[in-house]
C-alpha cells in the first residue's frame, strides 16, 4: 500500500516535473526588456521618445515598438502587447540579438556561454522526456530497472536545467554583457534608458527542476524496494 501511494506522489511530480519544464523551455518569455531613447529634434523643438520592448527565450527573440517607454514592462505585456512583432532565432545568440560591441572577444566568448546554456537545456528536456517514457514502460512494479534507470534520469534532467537556469542568472545578473550593450546604445542615443525582468517562462523553470528532483529520487527509492521485495 505505501509503495503504491509513493508510486503515485512520484508519477504526479514527474507529470508536473515534464509540464513546467516543457512550458518553460518552450515558451519565448525568459526575459522581458524594454528599451527607451531620447530622440533630438531640429530646431530646439520638444524631443521625442521611441522604445522598444521585447521578449527572447531559447528558440525566438521577438521585438517590437511601445508607446512612450513610460509605462512599466508588466503592464505593456498584459494591457496593450502589439499583433505584429519581429522575431529572429535566439538560439547562440548573445544578448542583445541587434548589436555587437565592439570588443570581439567578448562577443566571441558570450557566444561560447550560450552554447554551452543552450547544450544544458537540450540535455535536460531530453532526459525527463526519455525519464518519462521509460517510467510509463515499467507498469506497476514490474522492473526495478525501469524506475532506476527513469529516476536517474529525472535527476539528470534536474541537475542540467538547474544548471542552464543558474547560467541565466549570471549572464543577466554578473556577466557585463548588457552594461557593455548599455555603453554602446548611450554613444547612439542620449537619454537611453533599459529595463529588464525575468518573465513567466523563468519562473516556471526552479518550480519544474524542484519536481523533477523530487520524482527522481521517489523512482529511485521505488526500484531500490522493488528490488529488495524481489530477492
Amino acid at each position: 500500500m505505501k509503495l503504491s501511494v509513493a508510486l503515485f506522489f512520484a508519477g504526479l511530480f514527474g507529470a508536473l516535473a515534464a509540464v513546467f519544464i516543457l512550458v518553460s523551455f518552450g515558451t519565448d518569455y525568459w526575459l522581458l526588456a524594454s528599451e527607451s531613447c531620447q530622440m533630438d529634434t531640429p530646431d530646439n523643438k520638444t524631443p521625442g521618445n521611441s522604445s522598444i520592448f521585447y521578449h527572447e527565450g531559447f528558440f525566438w527573440r521577438c521585438s517590437f515598438g511601445g508607446g512612450d517607454g513610460e509605462d512599466s514592462i508588466w503592464k505593456f505585456w498584459i494591457t496593450n502587447q502589439p499583433y505584429l512583432k519581429e522575431c529572429v532565432p535566439a538560439y547562440l545568440f548573445p544578448f542583445p540579438v541587434s548589436d555587437q560591441t565592439h570588443n570581439a572577444t567578448v562577443y566571441d566568448s558570450a557566444i561560447i556561454y550560450r552554447g554551452f546554456w543552450s547544450v544544458f537545456v537540450l540535455l535536460g528536456v531530453t532526459a525527463v522526456i526519455l525519464a518519462g517514457f521509460i517510467i510509463i514502460c515499467a507498469a506497476p512494479f514490474a522492473s526495478h530497472c525501469l524506475y532506476k534507470a527513469g529516476g536517474g534520469l529525472f535527476l539528470v534532467s534536474g541537475f542540467f536545467l538547474l544548471a542552464a537556469t543558474v547560467m541565466f542568472v549570471i549572464w543577466l545578473e554578473v556577466m557585463n554583457v548588457v552594461d557593455l550593450y548599455e555603453i554602446y546604445k548611450n554613444t547612439q542615443c542620449s537619454g537611453f534608458q533599459m529595463s529588464i525582468t525575468y518573465g513567466l517562462s523563468f519562473m516556471f523553470a526552479p518550480v519544474g527542476v524542484f519536481f523533477c528532483l523530487l520524482a527522481g529520487l521517489l523512482f529511485l527509492l521505488i526500484g531500490r524496494t522493488v528490488q529488495l521485495h524481489c530477492h
